[in-house]
């Protein structure tokens, strides 16, 4: 029976390059497998998977009486809304462990590294299966900008070594320039509808009984967001409002000064001030050094929320 590799709901370039990676070493082991995605690509994955040749997962969102591994989560907010009826023959992740339980065994690996692709590297290694050149240079793409060309505080000495062995492999020789050209593609705004903006990379969160989104924009510049902040702020107060969210945070990350502006919109916006022991003003303020959502941001309100 073919099992479908899947990553979270809003996938950003990590979830879809660790479904087609971890998709391409199960059937070299001969366990069919195909790669599919909850949504639609951001502008980064989409330039990733066209640098090195691969087509897009297929949009797949019920999986009712279908196997399935999971890829950089294990979250129920972020896994498809049928996973109940689903069988999870295992979970791949770099991220805290969530709250998705099995009634059989399965295939688990959870590293604490900056990136999903990292631990997909493992596994290869762990099979002895060879990583072909379009494979590698996703992966090592993935990693580059779940790591922000290594300057996430989640980025690991584990995350360097598995970039330069991939790029080596892939053909490119000065990996980070070619971060740096990913993240201008990332930051590219222009044209882009406000709320697709603020759903490129979201993630709901189950706080206590209260859900939390949480999304995120990287930039090289962020000054790109200087005409469009007042209409982020409005939309995701809508978003809150339509998905009966008790707050709503967007960061809005300066991977070159290191640091993020936080927009909040939110029924306890206190909640927030003293998670991040800031002071928010017009719905605003920045945290020095924040890069990382998972390591820098869920935890903190994740124990006010508590």
């Amino acid at each position: 029976m073919t099992a479908y590799v899947l990553g979270h709901k809003i996938p950003d370039s990590d979830s879809i390059c660790a479904a087609l990676a971890l998709a391409h070493l199960k059937n070299a082991i001969g366990e069919p497998a195909v790669a599919v995605r909850q949504g639609e690509l951001n502008p980064e994955t989409a330039y990733i998977l066209d640098k090195f040749g691969l087509e897009a997962p297929v949009l797949k969102t019920q999986f009712a009486d279908e196997s399935v591994y999971l890829v950089d989560h294990s979250d129920r907010a972020q896994s498809p809304d049928d996973l109940d009826k689903a069988t999870v023959l295992g979970i791949v992740d770099h991220h805290k462990l969530g709250d998705i339980t099995t009634s059989a065994p399965l295939e688990c690996w959870i590293r604490p590294v900056g990136c999903t692709n990292t631990i997909i590297k493992e596994m290869f290694e762990y099979y002895g299966v060879e990583i072909p050149r379009n494979i590698a240079g996703i992966m090592m793409s993935a990693i580059l900008s779940d790591t922000v060309i290594f300057k996430s505080p989640t980025c690991t000495e584990l995350d360097i070594k598995a970039v330069k062995q991939l790029a080596e492999i892939a053909g490119v020789g000065d990996y980070e320039q070619f971060g740096i050209e990913m993240f201008k593609v990332k930051s590219d705004v222009q044209g882009t509808p406000v709320r697709e903006l603020v759903l490129r990379d979201f993630k709901d969160f189950d706080m206590s009984g209260r859900t939390v989104g949480i999304g995120q924009l990287e930039t090289v510049d962020l000054s790109v967001f200087d005409t469009i902040k007042e209409k982020l702020l409005a939309d995701i107060e809508t978003l809150r409002v339509e998905g009966n969210r008790h707050s709503v945070c967007l960061l809005l990350t300066d991977i070159m000064n290191e640091g993020s502006e936080l927009l909040v919109a939110s029924d306890a916006p206190a909640f927030i001030e003293e998670a991040f022991g800031v002071t928010l003003k017009d719905g605003k303020a920045w945290l020095p050094g924040v890069l990382s959502r998972k390591k820098q941001v869920v935890p903190p309100l994740e124990k006010r929320f508590a």
